[in-house]
Protein backbone atom coordinates (compact mmCIF):
# COMPACT_ATOMS: atom_id res chain seq x y z
CA UNK A 1 0.00 0.00 0.00
CA UNK A 2 1.02 3.30 -0.61
CA UNK A 3 0.14 6.76 1.01
CA UNK A 4 1.74 8.99 -1.32
CA UNK A 5 4.12 8.51 -4.41
CA UNK A 6 7.25 8.91 -2.55
CA UNK A 7 8.45 10.06 0.41
CA UNK A 8 11.43 11.66 -0.31
CA UNK A 9 9.86 14.56 -3.01
CA UNK A 10 6.68 16.56 -2.30
CA UNK A 11 3.63 15.43 -4.81
CA UNK A 12 0.32 17.32 -3.41
CA UNK A 13 -2.19 14.02 -3.64
CA UNK A 14 -5.12 14.45 -6.35
CA UNK A 15 -8.31 14.47 -4.61
CA UNK A 16 -11.95 15.36 -6.49
CA UNK A 17 -13.34 18.38 -5.88
CA UNK A 18 -16.20 18.82 -3.42
CA UNK A 19 -18.09 22.55 -3.50
CA UNK A 20 -18.87 23.68 -0.10
CA UNK A 21 -21.93 25.84 -0.45
CA UNK A 22 -21.51 28.59 -3.81
CA UNK A 23 -18.34 29.46 -4.40
CA UNK A 24 -19.18 32.37 -6.21
CA UNK A 25 -21.34 33.71 -3.02
CA UNK A 26 -18.67 33.18 -0.08
CA UNK A 27 -18.26 29.31 -0.29
CA UNK A 28 -15.26 27.83 -0.93
CA UNK A 29 -14.15 24.54 -3.60
CA UNK A 30 -11.62 22.19 -1.13
CA UNK A 31 -9.90 19.29 -3.49
CA UNK A 32 -8.09 19.50 -6.57
CA UNK A 33 -5.52 22.25 -7.12
CA UNK A 34 -7.37 24.49 -4.72
CA UNK A 35 -5.23 26.30 -1.94
CA UNK A 36 -5.50 24.33 1.87
CA UNK A 37 -8.59 25.78 3.36
CA UNK A 38 -8.48 26.83 6.84
CA UNK A 39 -11.14 26.47 9.67
CA UNK A 40 -12.00 26.52 13.72
CA UNK A 41 -14.92 26.14 15.81
CA UNK A 42 -17.24 28.37 18.01
CA UNK A 43 -16.91 27.92 21.58
CA UNK A 44 -20.03 29.26 22.97
CA UNK A 45 -23.57 28.03 23.03
CA UNK A 46 -25.60 27.52 19.63
CA UNK A 47 -28.94 28.90 21.50
CA UNK A 48 -27.08 31.79 21.91
CA UNK A 49 -27.69 33.63 18.16
CA UNK A 50 -26.07 36.93 19.05
CA UNK A 51 -22.58 34.91 19.93
CA UNK A 52 -22.49 32.74 17.74
CA UNK A 53 -22.73 35.48 15.51
CA UNK A 54 -20.01 37.57 16.61
CA UNK A 55 -17.83 34.93 17.29
CA UNK A 56 -18.07 34.03 13.42
CA UNK A 57 -17.56 37.21 12.67
CA UNK A 58 -14.41 37.46 14.53
CA UNK A 59 -13.15 34.07 12.97
CA UNK A 60 -13.64 35.76 9.63
CA UNK A 61 -12.07 38.86 10.33
CA UNK A 62 -8.73 36.46 10.76
CA UNK A 63 -9.16 35.00 7.79
CA UNK A 64 -11.68 31.39 8.89
CA UNK A 65 -12.71 30.12 5.24
CA UNK A 66 -15.42 27.45 7.02
CA UNK A 67 -16.94 27.59 10.70
CA UNK A 68 -17.84 24.61 12.57
CA UNK A 69 -21.41 25.04 15.52
CA UNK A 70 -22.36 22.11 17.40
CA UNK A 71 -25.87 20.90 17.42
CA UNK A 72 -26.07 18.59 20.21
CA UNK A 73 -30.27 18.52 19.85
CA UNK A 74 -32.85 19.12 17.36
CA UNK A 75 -33.53 22.56 19.31
CA UNK A 76 -29.94 23.31 18.72
CA UNK A 77 -29.63 22.72 15.37
CA UNK A 78 -32.92 24.44 14.90
CA UNK A 79 -31.63 27.75 16.19
CA UNK A 80 -28.56 27.21 13.14
CA UNK A 81 -31.70 29.26 10.88
CA UNK A 82 -31.33 32.43 12.92
CA UNK A 83 -27.82 32.13 13.15
CA UNK A 84 -27.21 31.69 9.48
CA UNK A 85 -29.71 34.51 8.80
CA UNK A 86 -28.54 36.84 10.73
CA UNK A 87 -24.73 36.25 8.98
CA UNK A 88 -26.22 36.71 6.24
CA UNK A 89 -28.06 39.78 7.29
CA UNK A 90 -24.33 41.11 8.12
CA UNK A 91 -23.24 40.18 4.36
CA UNK A 92 -21.20 37.55 6.22
CA UNK A 93 -21.06 34.21 3.82
CA UNK A 94 -18.88 32.00 5.02
CA UNK A 95 -20.02 28.15 5.01
CA UNK A 96 -21.29 27.17 7.98
CA UNK A 97 -20.60 22.97 9.43
CA UNK A 98 -23.11 21.70 12.21
CA UNK A 99 -21.19 19.26 13.99
CA UNK A 100 -23.37 16.29 15.09
CA UNK A 101 -22.62 13.42 18.00
CA UNK A 102 -25.11 10.90 18.57
CA UNK A 103 -28.27 12.61 17.11
CA UNK A 104 -29.68 11.49 13.97
CA UNK A 105 -32.81 13.54 13.90
CA UNK A 106 -30.25 16.83 14.94
CA UNK A 107 -28.17 15.95 11.96
CA UNK A 108 -31.41 15.85 9.77
CA UNK A 109 -32.32 19.48 11.02
CA UNK A 110 -29.27 20.77 10.59
CA UNK A 111 -28.94 19.85 7.09
CA UNK A 112 -32.06 22.51 6.16
CA UNK A 113 -29.74 25.37 7.69
CA UNK A 114 -25.88 24.97 6.81
CA UNK A 115 -23.49 24.01 3.97
CA UNK A 116 -21.64 21.31 5.93
CA UNK A 117 -22.99 18.29 8.20
CA UNK A 118 -20.40 16.67 9.97
CA UNK A 119 -21.04 13.25 11.65
CA UNK A 120 -18.90 10.65 13.38
CA UNK A 121 -19.12 7.40 12.45
CA UNK A 122 -18.40 5.80 16.35
CA UNK A 123 -21.53 7.74 17.68
CA UNK A 124 -23.61 8.42 15.06
CA UNK A 125 -26.38 5.74 14.83
CA UNK A 126 -23.95 3.45 16.90
CA UNK A 127 -22.57 3.12 20.52
CA UNK A 128 -19.77 3.37 23.06
CA UNK A 129 -20.44 1.83 26.33
CA UNK A 130 -16.82 0.15 26.40
CA UNK A 131 -18.48 -3.54 25.91
CA UNK A 132 -17.15 -6.51 24.94
CA UNK A 133 -19.31 -8.25 22.29
CA UNK A 134 -18.61 -10.84 20.40
CA UNK A 135 -20.06 -10.13 16.79
CA UNK A 136 -20.43 -12.94 14.73
CA UNK A 137 -20.71 -11.93 10.72
CA UNK A 138 -24.02 -12.33 10.46
CA UNK A 139 -24.84 -9.90 13.64
CA UNK A 140 -21.86 -7.07 12.46
CA UNK A 141 -23.94 -7.32 8.96
CA UNK A 142 -27.49 -6.55 10.83
CA UNK A 143 -25.31 -3.86 12.28
CA UNK A 144 -24.46 -2.07 9.14
CA UNK A 145 -28.05 -2.66 8.32
CA UNK A 146 -29.26 -0.46 11.04
CA UNK A 147 -26.93 2.12 10.53
CA UNK A 148 -27.69 2.29 6.65
CA UNK A 149 -31.50 2.88 7.82
CA UNK A 150 -30.31 5.21 9.99
CA UNK A 151 -27.50 7.04 7.68
CA UNK A 152 -28.44 7.33 4.27
CA UNK A 153 -31.71 9.53 5.27
CA UNK A 154 -29.34 12.38 5.55
CA UNK A 155 -27.08 11.20 3.00
CA UNK A 156 -30.22 11.77 0.66
CA UNK A 157 -31.01 14.90 2.27
CA UNK A 158 -27.86 16.33 1.80
CA UNK A 159 -28.07 15.33 -1.71
CA UNK A 160 -31.28 17.08 -2.78
CA UNK A 161 -30.24 20.38 -1.08
CA UNK A 162 -26.74 20.39 -2.54
CA UNK A 163 -25.25 20.12 1.03
CA UNK A 164 -21.28 18.47 1.84
CA UNK A 165 -20.94 15.74 4.48
CA UNK A 166 -17.83 15.88 6.93
CA UNK A 167 -17.47 11.75 7.23
CA UNK A 168 -14.86 12.71 10.85
CA UNK A 169 -13.67 9.46 13.14
CA UNK A 170 -11.87 9.81 16.48
CA UNK A 171 -9.50 7.96 17.98
CA UNK A 172 -11.49 8.60 21.35
CA UNK A 173 -15.10 8.04 19.80
CA UNK A 174 -14.93 4.35 17.63
CA UNK A 175 -17.82 2.29 18.49
CA UNK A 176 -18.23 -0.55 20.59
CA UNK A 177 -18.72 -2.78 16.99
CA UNK A 178 -15.52 -1.45 15.90
CA UNK A 179 -13.66 -1.88 18.67
CA UNK A 180 -14.71 -5.64 18.97
CA UNK A 181 -13.97 -5.65 15.46
CA UNK A 182 -10.54 -4.05 15.01
CA UNK A 183 -9.69 -3.04 17.99
CA UNK A 184 -8.88 0.72 18.87
CA UNK A 185 -6.40 1.10 15.92
CA UNK A 186 -5.96 2.90 13.11
CA UNK A 187 -7.48 0.48 11.29
CA UNK A 188 -10.76 0.43 13.11
CA UNK A 189 -10.45 4.20 12.51
CA UNK A 190 -10.32 4.24 8.51
CA UNK A 191 -12.92 1.28 8.27
CA UNK A 192 -15.46 2.95 10.34
CA UNK A 193 -15.32 6.05 8.06
CA UNK A 194 -15.16 3.67 5.21
CA UNK A 195 -18.67 2.03 6.44
CA UNK A 196 -20.33 5.45 5.81
CA UNK A 197 -18.31 6.50 2.58
CA UNK A 198 -19.99 3.12 1.17
CA UNK A 199 -23.68 3.95 2.22
CA UNK A 200 -22.85 7.46 0.76
CA UNK A 201 -21.78 6.22 -2.62
CA UNK A 202 -24.41 3.76 -3.20
CA UNK A 203 -26.76 6.74 -2.78
CA UNK A 204 -24.31 8.19 -5.65
CA UNK A 205 -23.06 10.86 -3.05
CA UNK A 206 -20.08 12.12 -3.70
CA UNK A 207 -19.67 15.58 -2.41
CA UNK A 208 -18.15 14.48 1.79
CA UNK A 209 -14.41 14.59 2.93
CA UNK A 210 -12.86 12.23 5.59
CA UNK A 211 -11.33 13.02 8.74
CA UNK A 212 -8.99 11.22 11.34
CA UNK A 213 -8.11 12.69 14.31
CA UNK A 214 -6.19 11.76 17.27
CA UNK A 215 -5.02 13.20 20.56
CA UNK A 216 -1.31 11.57 19.56
CA UNK A 217 0.04 12.81 16.79
CA UNK A 218 1.66 9.51 15.56
CA UNK A 219 -1.42 7.97 15.49
CA UNK A 220 -3.02 10.53 13.83
CA UNK A 221 -0.24 10.78 11.02
CA UNK A 222 -0.96 6.85 10.69
CA UNK A 223 -4.35 6.72 10.66
CA UNK A 224 -4.41 9.33 8.00
CA UNK A 225 -1.56 7.73 6.00
CA UNK A 226 -3.98 4.58 6.20
CA UNK A 227 -6.87 6.24 5.19
CA UNK A 228 -5.16 6.92 1.86
CA UNK A 229 -3.45 4.07 1.10
CA UNK A 230 -7.04 2.71 1.56
CA UNK A 231 -8.43 4.96 -0.52
CA UNK A 232 -6.10 3.91 -3.15
CA UNK A 233 -6.93 0.10 -2.90
CA UNK A 234 -10.98 0.85 -3.86
CA UNK A 235 -10.22 2.71 -6.86
CA UNK A 236 -9.68 6.26 -8.54
CA UNK A 237 -12.78 7.67 -8.15
CA UNK A 238 -12.47 7.41 -4.26
CA UNK A 239 -10.08 10.07 -4.02
CA UNK A 240 -11.84 11.76 -2.03
CA UNK A 241 -10.43 15.44 0.21
CA UNK A 242 -9.00 15.07 3.81
CA UNK A 243 -9.55 17.30 6.76
CA UNK A 244 -6.41 17.10 9.06
CA UNK A 245 -6.48 18.12 12.85
CA UNK A 246 -4.71 16.94 15.97
CA UNK A 247 -7.70 16.98 18.50
CA UNK A 248 -7.42 17.85 21.93
CA UNK A 249 -4.27 19.37 21.30
CA UNK A 250 -3.79 21.90 24.25
CA UNK A 251 -2.73 25.36 24.56
CA UNK A 252 0.48 27.11 24.34
CA UNK A 253 3.52 26.14 22.56
CA UNK A 254 2.42 22.46 23.38
CA UNK A 255 -1.22 22.53 21.87
CA UNK A 256 1.22 24.27 18.54
CA UNK A 257 3.49 21.79 18.79
CA UNK A 258 1.68 18.72 18.65
CA UNK A 259 -0.70 20.11 15.72
CA UNK A 260 2.41 20.91 13.63
CA UNK A 261 3.37 17.44 14.00
CA UNK A 262 0.29 16.16 13.51
CA UNK A 263 -0.93 18.50 10.71
CA UNK A 264 2.39 19.82 9.48
CA UNK A 265 4.01 16.12 8.89
CA UNK A 266 1.24 15.13 6.92
CA UNK A 267 0.66 18.34 4.28
CA UNK A 268 4.76 17.69 3.90
CA UNK A 269 3.62 14.41 2.49
CA UNK A 270 1.17 16.05 0.27
CA UNK A 271 -1.64 15.18 2.33
CA UNK A 272 -4.96 17.62 3.38
CA UNK A 273 -7.21 19.73 1.82
CA UNK A 274 -8.20 21.47 4.69
CA UNK A 275 -6.86 22.14 8.29
CA UNK A 276 -8.18 22.97 11.95
CA UNK A 277 -5.75 23.60 14.76
CA UNK A 278 -7.91 22.75 17.64
CA UNK A 279 -6.35 25.44 20.62
CA UNK A 280 -7.99 25.33 24.76
CA UNK A 281 -7.71 29.27 23.58
CA UNK A 282 -9.71 31.74 21.66
CA UNK A 283 -10.61 30.45 18.66
CA UNK A 284 -9.14 33.37 16.45
CA UNK A 285 -5.88 32.37 17.17
CA UNK A 286 -6.22 29.20 15.96
CA UNK A 287 -6.33 30.94 12.23
CA UNK A 288 -3.02 32.35 12.98
CA UNK A 289 -1.23 29.04 13.44
CA UNK A 290 -3.02 27.74 10.35
CA UNK A 291 -1.80 29.86 8.52
CA UNK A 292 1.87 30.29 9.56
CA UNK A 293 1.74 26.61 9.47
CA UNK A 294 0.46 25.87 5.66
CA UNK A 295 2.94 29.00 5.28
CA UNK A 296 5.76 26.82 5.78
CA UNK A 297 5.58 24.02 3.95
CA UNK A 298 6.73 24.63 0.30
CA UNK A 299 9.40 25.71 2.21
CA UNK A 300 9.98 22.43 4.14
CA UNK A 301 9.12 19.76 1.15
CA UNK A 302 11.11 18.61 -1.63
CA UNK A 303 9.79 19.56 -4.98
CA UNK A 304 12.26 17.77 -6.76
CA UNK A 305 12.15 14.35 -8.05
CA UNK A 306 15.84 13.92 -8.97
CA UNK A 307 16.31 11.47 -6.28
CA UNK A 308 16.94 7.67 -6.35
CA UNK A 309 13.73 5.62 -5.79
CA UNK A 310 14.31 4.14 -2.74
CA UNK A 311 12.32 1.83 0.02
CA UNK A 312 11.77 3.97 2.91
CA UNK A 313 13.27 3.05 5.97
CA UNK A 314 10.07 2.79 8.42
CA UNK A 315 6.54 1.56 8.01
CA UNK A 316 4.53 4.80 7.88
CA UNK A 317 1.39 2.58 9.12
CA UNK A 318 2.62 1.26 12.02
CA UNK A 319 5.18 3.24 14.57
CA UNK A 320 8.41 1.13 15.57
CA UNK A 321 11.33 3.09 16.27
CA UNK A 322 14.39 2.05 13.96
CA UNK A 323 17.02 -0.28 15.82
CA UNK A 324 20.42 0.97 16.78
CA UNK A 325 23.08 -0.05 19.32
CA UNK A 326 23.80 2.52 22.06
CA UNK A 327 26.44 4.92 21.74
CA UNK A 328 27.76 7.53 24.91
CA UNK A 329 27.18 10.93 24.11
CA UNK A 330 28.53 13.37 27.13
CA UNK A 331 29.41 11.32 30.69
CA UNK A 332 26.36 9.89 31.95
CA UNK A 333 24.12 9.89 28.76
CA UNK A 334 23.97 7.55 26.20
CA UNK A 335 21.83 7.51 23.08
CA UNK A 336 20.36 4.47 20.75
CA UNK A 337 19.26 1.26 21.42
CA UNK A 338 16.47 1.91 24.59
CA UNK A 339 17.92 4.63 25.29
CA UNK A 340 15.25 8.12 25.20
CA UNK A 341 15.58 10.00 22.44
CA UNK A 342 18.66 12.67 23.89
CA UNK A 343 19.06 16.54 23.31
CA UNK A 344 22.29 17.67 21.91
CA UNK A 345 23.01 21.01 21.70
CA UNK A 346 25.83 23.31 20.34
CA UNK A 347 28.46 24.65 22.09
CA UNK A 348 27.10 28.55 22.41
CA UNK A 349 23.77 26.97 23.51
CA UNK A 350 25.61 24.98 26.73
CA UNK A 351 27.85 27.95 27.56
CA UNK A 352 24.79 29.96 27.99
CA UNK A 353 22.77 27.47 30.17
CA UNK A 354 25.09 25.10 32.00
CA UNK A 355 25.21 27.85 34.33
CA UNK A 356 21.77 28.14 35.51
CA UNK A 357 21.02 23.87 35.24
CA UNK A 358 20.61 22.57 38.80
CA UNK A 359 21.67 19.05 39.70
CA UNK A 360 18.94 16.41 38.33
CA UNK A 361 16.80 19.23 36.43
CA UNK A 362 14.78 18.39 34.33
CA UNK A 363 15.42 19.69 31.22
CA UNK A 364 19.59 19.74 30.11
CA UNK A 365 21.42 19.28 27.85
CA UNK A 366 22.43 15.67 27.23
CA UNK A 367 25.64 16.52 25.21
CA UNK A 368 27.39 19.12 22.97
CA UNK A 369 27.34 18.84 18.91
CA UNK A 370 31.03 20.47 18.89
CA UNK A 371 32.48 17.68 21.26
CA UNK A 372 30.45 14.41 19.30
CA UNK A 373 32.24 11.97 17.84
CA UNK A 374 29.89 12.94 14.63
CA UNK A 375 30.18 11.95 10.90
CA UNK A 376 28.58 14.08 8.91
CA UNK A 377 27.15 12.78 5.84
CA UNK A 378 25.98 14.16 2.26
CA UNK A 379 22.63 11.72 1.56
CA UNK A 380 22.53 12.60 -2.47
CA UNK A 381 26.06 11.42 -2.71
CA UNK A 382 27.47 7.43 -1.53
CA UNK A 383 29.13 6.86 1.45
CA UNK A 384 30.21 4.45 4.12
CA UNK A 385 30.59 3.75 7.65
CA UNK A 386 32.94 2.14 9.81
CA UNK A 387 30.80 0.72 12.26
CA UNK A 388 27.24 0.49 13.90
CA UNK A 389 28.72 2.47 16.90
CA UNK A 390 29.53 5.80 14.85
CA UNK A 391 26.50 8.32 15.07
CA UNK A 392 25.66 9.96 12.09
CA UNK A 393 24.17 13.43 10.83
CA UNK A 394 22.83 15.18 7.73
CA UNK A 395 25.93 17.81 6.79
CA UNK A 396 24.75 21.23 6.50
CA UNK A 397 24.10 22.45 3.30
CA UNK A 398 22.87 19.64 1.88
CA UNK A 399 20.49 20.57 -0.37
CA UNK A 400 17.78 19.13 0.42
CA UNK A 401 15.26 19.63 2.92
CA UNK A 402 15.25 18.16 6.12
CA UNK A 403 12.81 15.78 5.89
CA UNK A 404 14.06 14.68 2.82
CA UNK A 405 17.50 14.59 3.95
CA UNK A 406 17.10 12.56 6.56
CA UNK A 407 14.68 10.16 5.16
CA UNK A 408 17.13 9.53 2.40
CA UNK A 409 19.82 8.67 4.98
CA UNK A 410 18.26 6.02 6.76
CA UNK A 411 16.88 4.72 3.56
CA UNK A 412 20.62 4.25 2.32
CA UNK A 413 21.73 2.92 5.73
CA UNK A 414 19.02 0.42 5.79
CA UNK A 415 20.37 -0.94 2.24
CA UNK A 416 23.79 -0.59 3.47
CA UNK A 417 22.91 -3.32 6.11
CA UNK A 418 23.96 -0.33 8.73
CA UNK A 419 22.10 0.38 11.98
CA UNK A 420 23.81 3.64 13.23
CA UNK A 421 22.43 5.86 15.62
CA UNK A 422 21.14 9.01 13.51
CA UNK A 423 21.39 12.91 15.06
CA UNK A 424 18.47 14.76 13.51
CA UNK A 425 18.96 18.21 12.93
CA UNK A 426 15.79 20.89 12.93
CA UNK A 427 17.54 22.74 9.81
CA UNK A 428 20.79 22.24 7.80
CA UNK A 429 20.61 25.65 6.56
CA UNK A 430 20.67 29.01 7.85
CA UNK A 431 19.25 32.27 6.61
CA UNK A 432 20.77 35.93 7.32
CA UNK A 433 18.73 36.98 9.60
CA UNK A 434 17.11 34.61 12.84
CA UNK A 435 13.80 33.40 12.73
CA UNK A 436 10.23 34.26 14.85
CA UNK A 437 10.05 32.59 17.76
CA UNK A 438 6.91 31.40 16.54
CA UNK A 439 8.31 29.86 12.77
CA UNK A 440 11.27 28.16 14.53
CA UNK A 441 8.87 26.57 16.76
CA UNK A 442 7.07 25.40 13.92
CA UNK A 443 9.80 24.05 11.90
CA UNK A 444 11.25 22.43 14.31
CA UNK A 445 8.18 20.91 14.84
CA UNK A 446 7.91 19.41 11.48
CA UNK A 447 11.00 18.38 10.64
CA UNK A 448 11.53 16.54 13.92
CA UNK A 449 8.03 15.71 14.29
CA UNK A 450 7.91 13.85 11.25
CA UNK A 451 10.86 12.09 11.38
CA UNK A 452 10.19 11.09 15.06
CA UNK A 453 6.77 9.98 13.82
CA UNK A 454 8.53 7.50 10.86
CA UNK A 455 10.59 6.12 13.56
CA UNK A 456 14.25 7.86 13.28
CA UNK A 457 16.53 9.21 15.07
CA UNK A 458 18.04 9.03 18.60
CA UNK A 459 18.88 12.52 19.38
CA UNK A 460 17.90 16.16 17.82
CA UNK A 461 19.52 19.46 17.55
CA UNK A 462 17.35 22.46 17.55
CA UNK A 463 19.38 25.94 16.15
CA UNK A 464 16.70 27.03 14.36
CA UNK A 465 15.64 28.84 17.42
CA UNK A 466 18.48 31.86 18.56
CA UNK A 467 17.75 31.58 22.12
CA UNK A 468 19.53 29.28 24.16
CA UNK A 469 17.36 28.25 26.54
CA UNK A 470 14.47 27.98 24.27
CA UNK A 471 15.81 26.08 22.17
CA UNK A 472 16.47 23.90 25.04
CA UNK A 473 13.06 23.85 26.09
CA UNK A 474 11.77 23.28 22.87
CA UNK A 475 13.59 20.19 22.17
CA UNK A 476 12.13 19.01 25.13
CA UNK A 477 8.53 19.97 24.41
CA UNK A 478 8.86 18.42 20.92
CA UNK A 479 10.15 14.85 22.56
CA UNK A 480 7.17 15.15 24.82
CA UNK A 481 4.27 16.51 22.10
CA UNK A 482 5.68 13.32 19.79
CA UNK A 483 5.35 10.33 22.91
CA UNK A 484 9.26 10.02 23.27
CA UNK A 485 10.16 11.74 26.68
CA UNK A 486 8.06 12.35 29.63
CA UNK A 487 9.84 15.39 31.42
CA UNK A 488 6.52 16.88 32.92
CA UNK A 489 2.96 16.39 33.28
CA UNK A 490 1.12 16.21 30.01
CA UNK A 491 -2.40 17.45 29.16
CA UNK A 492 -4.85 16.60 26.93
CA UNK A 493 -7.11 19.44 26.44
CA UNK A 494 -9.63 20.15 24.32
CA UNK A 495 -10.45 23.51 22.74
CA UNK A 496 -14.08 24.21 23.66
CA UNK A 497 -17.41 24.28 21.53
CA UNK A 498 -21.31 24.88 22.50
CA UNK A 499 -21.27 21.19 24.01
CA UNK A 500 -18.46 22.44 26.82
CA UNK A 501 -20.20 22.17 30.59
CA UNK A 502 -17.46 24.46 31.85
CA UNK A 503 -14.71 27.31 30.84
CA UNK A 504 -11.97 25.37 29.53
CA UNK A 505 -9.45 27.83 29.61
CA UNK A 506 -10.21 28.80 33.47
CA UNK A 507 -10.27 25.50 34.90
CA UNK A 508 -7.35 23.98 32.29
CA UNK A 509 -5.13 27.08 34.17
CA UNK A 510 -6.70 26.25 37.43
CA UNK A 511 -5.46 22.05 37.28
CA UNK A 512 -2.61 23.46 35.94
CA UNK A 513 -1.53 25.68 38.72
CA UNK A 514 -1.96 22.65 40.87
CA UNK A 515 -0.89 19.99 38.87
CA UNK A 516 2.30 20.92 36.51
CA UNK A 517 5.01 19.44 39.22
CA UNK A 518 4.12 15.98 38.51
CA UNK A 519 6.51 14.73 36.03
CA UNK A 520 5.38 11.92 33.70
CA UNK A 521 1.70 11.91 34.90
CA UNK A 522 -1.16 12.70 31.72
CA UNK A 523 -4.10 14.43 32.55
CA UNK A 524 -7.06 14.99 30.38
CA UNK A 525 -9.62 17.56 30.44
CA UNK A 526 -12.46 17.28 28.12
CA UNK A 527 -15.54 19.73 28.48
CA UNK A 528 -18.09 16.90 27.62
CA UNK A 529 -18.55 13.19 27.50
CA UNK A 530 -18.28 13.13 23.11
CA UNK A 531 -14.06 12.14 23.12
CA UNK A 532 -13.60 12.14 27.21
CA UNK A 533 -13.68 8.43 27.43
CA UNK A 534 -11.74 7.11 24.86
CA UNK A 535 -9.74 10.01 23.57
CA UNK A 536 -7.90 10.12 27.53
CA UNK A 537 -7.96 6.22 27.60
CA UNK A 538 -4.15 6.74 27.82
CA UNK A 539 -4.56 9.09 30.64
CA UNK A 540 -3.97 8.46 34.06
CA UNK A 541 -6.71 10.75 34.96
CA UNK A 542 -9.57 12.88 33.65
CA UNK A 543 -11.62 15.57 34.43
CA UNK A 544 -14.59 15.53 32.45
CA UNK A 545 -18.03 18.29 32.34
CA UNK A 546 -20.63 15.13 32.83
CA UNK A 547 -23.53 18.16 33.32
CA UNK A 548 -23.55 21.77 33.82
CA UNK A 549 -21.78 22.80 37.04
CA UNK A 550 -21.03 18.70 37.76
CA UNK A 551 -17.66 17.18 36.84
CA UNK A 552 -17.02 13.23 36.45
CA UNK A 553 -13.60 11.72 37.33
CA UNK A 554 -11.52 9.19 35.72
CA UNK A 555 -8.98 7.18 36.26
CA UNK A 556 -8.16 5.77 32.34
CA UNK A 557 -11.30 5.62 30.90
CA UNK A 558 -13.05 4.00 34.03
CA UNK A 559 -15.11 6.48 35.77
CA UNK A 560 -14.88 6.68 39.78
CA UNK A 561 -16.31 9.59 40.64
CA UNK A 562 -19.78 11.29 39.55
CA UNK A 563 -21.14 14.46 39.61
CA UNK A 564 -18.61 16.51 41.80
CA UNK A 565 -19.43 20.08 42.24
CA UNK A 566 -17.45 22.59 40.17
CA UNK A 567 -16.13 24.23 42.68
CA UNK A 568 -14.90 21.14 44.64
CA UNK A 569 -13.52 19.58 41.34
CA UNK A 570 -10.15 20.46 41.09
CA UNK A 571 -9.40 19.37 44.89
CA UNK A 572 -11.07 15.95 43.84
CA UNK A 573 -8.88 15.37 41.18
CA UNK A 574 -5.69 16.27 43.47
CA UNK A 575 -6.94 13.69 46.34
CA UNK A 576 -7.40 11.13 43.12
CA UNK A 577 -4.30 11.48 42.29
CA UNK A 578 -2.76 10.89 46.26
CA UNK A 579 -4.95 7.99 46.26
CA UNK A 580 -3.76 6.23 43.04
CA UNK A 581 -0.24 7.04 44.22
CA UNK A 582 0.89 9.26 41.61
CA UNK A 583 1.40 12.92 43.88
CA UNK A 584 4.30 14.09 45.09
CA UNK A 585 5.08 17.46 47.02
CA UNK A 586 5.88 20.82 44.98
CA UNK A 587 9.13 21.81 45.99
CA UNK A 588 9.20 25.43 47.36
CA UNK A 589 11.69 27.09 45.65
CA UNK A 590 14.54 28.84 47.96
CA UNK A 591 14.33 32.55 48.57
CA UNK A 592 16.75 34.75 46.91
CA UNK A 593 19.38 35.83 48.74
CA UNK A 594 19.45 39.58 49.93
CA UNK A 595 21.63 41.87 48.32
Amino acid sequence: MNYCESPLFYRQRVSREIQVGDPGRGGVVIGGDNPVVVQSMLTCDTMDTEECVRQTLELVAVGCQMVRVTAPTVRHAANLEHIVARLREEGCLVPIVADIHFKPDAAMEAANWVEVVRVNPGNYADKKKFQVIEYSDDDYEAELGRIDEQFSPLVVKLKALGRCLRIGTNHGSLSDRIMNRYGDTPLGMVESALEFARIARRHDFHNFKFSMKSSNPKVMIECYRLLVARLEQEGPDWNYPIHLGVTEAGEGEDGRIKSAIGIGSLLCDGLGDTIRVSLTEDSPREIEVCNDLVAQIPLLTNRSVDLPAMAPSFDPFEYARRRTPEIGLMEGFRAGGDQPVRVVVTQATWDKVAPKIKPNADVRPEGIYEDLNVQEIDPRSDFSVACDTQLVTVKDGPGLPVITAFRLLAAKLKRLGASNPILLKDCTEFGEAALEPKIALLRASVNLGALIADGIGDAILIRGESGGGQSLRLAYNILQAAGCRSFKTDYVACPSCGRTLFNLQTVTARIKARTEHLKGVKIAIMGCIVNGPGEMADADFGYVGGAPGKINLYVGKTPVQFNIPEEDAVDKLVDLIREYGKWVDQEVAEPAAAD
